[in-house]
């Protein structure tokens, strides 16, 4: 029986430092991403200074070192996105400005900007807000942002995000979220950006707690 083997896709500068942009490399049967890694700086050294600042996609998903890679998976060595993914996707604890994540997708070739912002409202339920309290598991958070924008541009061709969420205190009026989608065309900006809020509310880290004239209560465990 023949050996496993999978497919290596390289950008920016990982394609540079091997020259090519794929290649089928044979890896050994249970074989984990930290293997694939091995055997690619081993092939190309070059590699191997780069391999901090990258992240690996198996079949379009982003996993870490001790996820398993089978016969015939698609393994893509990602370098940070234009301007790094800090800046596209962030958790902060200062106030947000809309522009900011504007900025970070605008282009020439982007002809569709789709926007949104969230920010606290006054009451929940019938309740005055006096305040938010937002926590979040911020290396986590941010990794699982970015995985969104990846999510976004398998789904809606052409879309490029940001998102950045604040932390900390905040009282009503005060922006928590701001996102910015761009594509080619208004469609695809339209639905990665819908799809971006969605998804931020499923599994990304970070935590609410409201505060009202008669109590409190963090979101999602309360009444």
């Amino acid at each position: 029986m023949s050996a496993p083997r999978v497919t290596v896709l390289y950008f920016a500068a990982a394609r540079e430092r091997t020259g090519q942009t794929r290649e089928s490399l044979e890896v050994p049967a249970g074989a984990q991403v930290r293997d694939v890694l091995r055997l690619l700086t081993e092939r190309h050294p070059a590699l191997a200074p780069l391999l901090p600042h990258l992240r690996v996609a198996v079949n379009q998903a982003f996993v870490g070192p001790d996820s398993p890679v089978g016969d015939g998976a698609e393994v893509a060595l990602i370098p940070p996105v234009a301007g790094g993914a800090p800046e596209r996707f962030r958790v902060v604890d200062r106030p947000l400005r809309l522009e900011e994540v504007v900025e970070a997708v605008s282009g020439e070739a982007y002809g569709g900007l789709v926007t949104f912002s969230g920010s606290v409202r006054n009451q929940t339920k019938g309740r005055r807000v006096l305040r938010l309290e937002y926590e979040a598991y911020a290396p986590m958070a941010e990794k699982k942002l970015a995985e969104i924008g990846a999510e976004a541009a398998a789904k809606f061709p052409g879309v490029r995000l940001a998102i950045i969420h604040r932390v900390g205190t905040l009282v009503p009026g005060e922006l928590a979220v701001v996102i910015a989608a761009a594509s080619p065309h208004r469609k695809e900006a339209f639905g990665g950006c819908e799809y971006a809020i969605e998804r931020l509310k499923q599994d990304v880290p970070i935590w609410k707690k409201e505060f009202f004239e008669d109590g409190e209560v963090w979101v999602g465990l309360g009444p």
